[in-house]
Order: structure tokens, then sequence, then C-alpha cells
């Protein structure tokens, strides 16, 4: 009968030990090499690129402004100005505060956009936001400003990035804020004047635009790809068109929005 011997079990467990850092050693080079074989390129412009113009326009009667009670605040109801809401604005026929946006196809999903170094800015002016909609990349720092002698506040309430609440002084330093998480439509409220509203929208690219008051937008330097192109309003919600664009080529592209049917 053959007998295991205290030297044999000694030499066994080495050898299993051995065997089994080994093995975990080379399951860890393999995903080290997987992470950098996954990691993406930063795209460079190699000048066949193309893009997008339109007009977004308002279809039927559109809402009035209503005037803002801001009695609350001395400071506001006594401006310069008149406040009135500004979720809604149609100059003849054009829609403003559209969100036009690449949101999904082509090179999106197979390189790394760089963005610009310049902060994006929001301010309050006028106990408004202004800009009311904005977009940024992902990279971009964000500065909140105020020039109003009164206290202002601004309280992000995102769904994918963390929750952000600060109060500002009268015409103190800008505040600055980075989200984390590219995310469209994050709204922006001021707990000391609850009228004042604002949407941020963060990108991995620079493919976005914002209509003015004629109802105009532009995304220019798109890589040639087949693309999803969302126009999205914070009282009308989002539309949606599949686009393709060619080497160098230009596309127009409208959209039209009109009130929910009661």
């Amino acid at each position: 009968m053959y007998h295991y011997t205290p030297m044999r079990k000694s030499f066994s467990f080495r050898l299993i030990l051995i065997l089994g850092i080994s093995v975990l050693f080379a399951a860890s080079s393999s995903r080290g090499a997987g992470s950098r074989s996954q990691e993406k390129p930063v795209y460079k412009t190699t000048g066949s690129e193309g893009r997008i113009t339109g007009e977004i326009s308002f279809v039927g009667e559109a809402p009035q402004p209503k005037r803002i009670d801001a009695s609350g605040d001395p400071v506001c109801e006594t401006g310069s100005r008149e406040l009135f809401t500004e979720d809604i604005i149609v100059t003849k026929g054009k829609l403003a505060n559209v969100l036009v946006y690449l949101r999904s196809g082509g090179p999106l999903g197979w390189y790394v956009f760089e963005a610009p170094t310049a902060d994006v800015s929001i301010s309050h002016q006028f106990c408004q936001f202004v800009p009311r909609i904005l977009g940024m990349q992902l990279q971009q720092t964000l500065q909140i400003a105020t020039g109003d002698p009164t206290y202002h506040n601004i309280h992000f309430t995102p769904r994918e990035n963390a929750d952000w609440n600060q109060t500002q002084a009268p015409n103190s330093d800008p505040l600055h804020h980075k989200f984390t998480k590219s995310e469209v439509g994050i709204p922006a409220r001021d707990n000391q004047h609850p009228w004042e509203r604002a949407y941020v929208s963060v990108f991995t690219h620079p493919f976005f635009a914002i209509t003015a008051r004629n109802g105009l937008y532009e995304i220019s330097g798109i890589p040639p790809g087949q693309y999803t192109i969302v126009a999205w309003h914070e009282r009308f919600g989002e539309q949606t068109a599949e686009i393709s664009i060619g080497v160098g080529e230009q596309k127009t592209l409208d959209f039209a929005f009109k009130p929910p049917e009661k």
C-alpha cells in the first residue's frame, strides 16, 4: 500500500499554490490587454466632414408669455425690466431654445472627441438664468456667475449625475461645477426664485446646437456616417430623424413642433 508522507503533502500544496498564482496572473494580464485594446482613439479631422443645417418651426397659435410675480424679492420686482415666462419663445413661427444633437450612429461610438478648454457659462441676469438652454462636453467646466444685487441659488436635479445645490451672494465670484456623466436636459432651478429655470445637456462629442429666436441651427464638423438626430424642447419633448452624411456633404433637416392635443 502506498502512503503519503508529510513532505509529499507539502510539495503538492506548493505546486497547487504556484499553479493558482500563475492562472490569476495570466487572467489579470489578459484583462489589462483587453482594456488597452478597447481604448478609443481621439478623432482627428480629415477634411471629409459634413454639416447639418435647418430650422425649427412652431405650428399653430403660440402660447403667450405670462408675467411673473416677483414680489417675493424687491430687487427682482423693481428691476430694470418686467419678468415673463421663457419656457416657450416663438418669433414669426420659429421656435427658440430647441436643443438639436446627434444621439447615436457613425463614429460617435468609435472615437473620443476632444472638448474645448474654455469654460461654459451660465449666469443670473435680471433674476433669470441666461442662457436658459445650454450644451457642453463632458470634460468642460460650467461657470455660474451672477451680477444681480440679490441672493441667488442654483440647484441641479439630474437623473444620472449627482445632485448639486449652491447659493450665491450678491455680486459674488462665479461658482464652478463639472458633471461626471453625459446627460440631456439636466434641470437647474433657483430655490430663491422658483421661476428661474434652465436646462444643461452634457455630451461626449461636440455635435449639438441650440436654436436662437430665428429657429435656425447648424452642426458642423460631422464625420461621414449614418446618425440619429434629436430635436429636444423643454415643454414639447423630442423628435428624432435618421440622416446620412457623406464626405463633405451638407444636409438640411427641419423640424416642426406644435402644442399637444387637449
